[in-house]
């Protein structure tokens, strides 16, 4: 996540995530799902920009939220409905860490959309951070990461992954964060059809083809085997190791899931699924030249938006 200051501006690179692994170990005790899952960040970014308010007197700094949408996601039906009050996940972000803070300052934020919505992509839970990022900054907290990452979890299971940076396996509820050292880029292309899908829906239907009440089951090694893989050199071999836990669930849900999925399966990737709870799908390819060969003959077929694109540290 880039940080940038203009004066008193200060502007963060927002990045979305792509989940080379995730598997779902059974259903807590809160309620939620226990996952085991190895996540990259991508060069597609959001923006988010961050302006400290002070407060009139006897009044409550305002947060304020403007949100602009880059094209082509409105022309492609890529972009939900975004809210720009306090249901945006920017303004819970910076609202909760006022409030544990103690802060009285405001914010005039922009957020600026490049990542689709309901598509996997992490994009909201990426902005959030970047706002947490920002308010630490710009209202002198001084927070570690650490402290900041307690505030992330409580706003949404992905939004600690962003705090920290670069590839990380991530366990617990999506909160419990392990980074990894840098590793050689790896080369993606990712499509994001015309439909999304609700994370709430599609961890609902999870029920159908998951024993959901079993919280006990062991992970199956498949992050164990991917990680060794990119220690030895690359992404080359570990394709035969990935693998999403929702999207069989997903693809009950959309069409678009499989359409997306043979198509992959008709090209040259090392491997290729779901991200997260979709409906973004992407593949994995040995070098930049070739993820961009794929991705040019994906647009021919329209499919959706496409992407050639790779992790960022």
């Amino acid at each position: 996540m880039d940080l940038r200051r203009d004066d008193l501006k200060r502007i963060a690179h927002a990045p979305a995530k792509l989940n080379l692994y995730l598997d779902l170990l059974g259903r807590r005790a809160d309620g939620f799902h226990e996952v085991e899952t190895l996540m990259v960040p991508i060069r597609l970014y959001d923006s988010v920009s961050f302006v400290p308010t002070r407060r009139v007197a006897g009044e409550t700094a305002a947060i304020e939220l403007d949100v602009r949408v880059c094209e082509p996601l409105p022309t492609a039906s890529n972009c939900a409905e975004i809210p720009t009050g306090a249901n945006n996940l920017v303004v819970r972000a910076l609202e909760l860490l006022r409030q544990q803070s103690g802060c009285e300052l405001g914010a005039k934020v922009e957020l600026v959309k490049r990542i689709p919505s309901e598509a996997g992509l992490g994009g909201g839970s990426s902005d959030a951070a970047a706002a947490l990022k920002l308010g630490n900054i710009g209202w002198r907290l001084k927070w570690p990461v650490a402290r900041l990452a307690k505030v992330a979890a409580e706003i949404g299971s992905d939004v600690p992954f962003f705090l920290y940076g670069g590839a990380a396996v991530c366990r617990g509820r999506g909160d419990i964060i392990e980074s990894l050292p840098a590793h050689a880029p790896m080369h993606f292309v990712v499509v994001k059809p015309p439909v999304g899908l609700s994370t709430g829906k599609v961890y609902e239907a999870t029920s159908k083809f998951t024993d959901s009440a079993d919280g006990g089951r062991q992970s199956n090694g498949g992050v164990r085997e991917i990680l060794h893989a990119l220690r030895a050199g690359g992404a080359g071999s570990f394709g035969q190791w990935m693998g999403n836990g929702l999207q069989q669930a997903a693809s009950s849900l959309s069409p678009w899931v499989d359409t997306l999925r043979a198509a992959f399966s008709q090209l040259d990737f090392v491997g290729h699924q779901l991200s997260g709870s979709g409906t973004a799908y992407f593949g994995v390819c040995r070098h930049a030249q070739l993820a961009r060969r794929m991705a040019n003959i994906l647009r021919t077929r329209q499919l959706g938006l496409v992407y050639a694109t790779r992790s960022c540290q």
